[in-house]
Parts: C-alpha cells; structure tokens; sequence
C-alpha cells in the first residue's frame, strides 16, 4: 500500500506513452501508458473535454430558473442549471452569456464569477465554471435545433430544498445551488 503521508512531488506519474482512441464533436479519448510514483507501469484511459460554463439566472425575489432536459446516458430528464460547452478557446463568460439567453429567454445585467469545479478528475479533464446572473431580462429564448427542453422557475428555498432530499442530481447545479444559498445568505 502506498504512503499516506507524503510529499505531493512523490504522487506524479510519469507518461511514457499516449495512443489516440476517439476525436469526436464534444470530445476526445486517450489511453497513457505511464510509470507509478513507485515505477510499476500502468494504463490511463482519458477524455479530454474543452469544459463548460454553467450560470444560475435568479430574479429580484430569489426565483431560480433551471431547465429540464432528457440525458440519453440516463435514459431521463434532469433538472439542471442553464450550461453549455465550450468552444476550441471560448472565454467561459462569453458561453455562460449565451447559454442563460438561449436556455431561459434572460438577460442579465450582471454576471458574478462564482468558481469553477473539475468534474470527474479521475478520467476526464473537463472544468465548469460557474455564474450567477442577476438583473434579469426576458428577451425570448432560442435553444439550439437539437436541444428540446423546459424551463422551471422555483425559489432558490426551494432548489435548495431539493438539493438536499436528492432530487436534483446534477453535480454542476448541485454546487451552483449551495453557492447561490450561501451568498444569499441561505
């Protein structure tokens, strides 16, 4: 078994090799080959993924807006924060604008960088970066041509709520959730 205790320099793993697997739209796949902090060889499989913006719209009542949407790896809807991914080099800003526009209809007079969160570190190296958007304005939706989904406006009280007895899943809207409540003072 390893140290439990230990410098972070005697963690890294040494690449000797990367094979390509998968280049697709959305992302892509490696294997590595690499050397254990204690020289033993060992294999990698990787997703390489331009990562996403996520931003919670809330009026001046603390309503929420979240979106309904089926996820084909579930084969379900889930309830989940306005997000998107990013672009080859987007500003994560600029994806957050557009996703809260096109996903609930709104405008936002300002936009608060709440963070970021990597989403599954253990394969897959896809970072979130997180928004809270105020001073709404409706200006009429425009979803993508292949995303079909529904809006739902609840009290930030209430999603709280929901976080916590399970009913909302999504890790990225989990988090977004639990820091609107604490900057709202919830």
């Amino acid at each position: 078994m390893g140290q439990i205790n230990c410098s972070e320099d005697m963690l890294y793993e040494k690449t000797v090799s990367e094979k390509d697997i998968f280049d697709g739209r959305v992302f892509k796949v490696k294997v590595r080959q690499i050397e254990t902090p204690e020289g033993k060889p060992s294999s990698r499989e990787l997703v390489f993924h331009n990562g996403g913006a996520c931003i919670l719209p809330i009026d001046d009542d603390q309503n929420v807006y979240l979106v309904k949407q089926f996820r084909s790896p579930f084969e379900r809807v889930i309830l989940e924060a306005p997000a998107g991914k990013l672009d080859d080099g987007e500003d994560p800003l600029v994806c957050a604008s557009r996703e809260i526009t096109e996903e609930t209809g709104f405008k936002a007079s300002s936009i608060e960088y709440l963070g970021d969160m990597i989403s599954t570190p253990g394969y897959c190296s896809e970072i979130i970066y997180m928004y809270l958007a105020t001073g709404l304005t409706y200006e009429g939706g425009n979803p993508d041509a292949s995303e079909f989904l529904s809006t739902v406006k609840m009290p930030l009280k209430e999603a709280l709520a929901m976080a916590e007895m399970g009913q909302i899943e999504d890790a990225k809207t989990l988090i977004i959730i639990y820091k609107a409540a604490r900057r709202f003072g919830l």
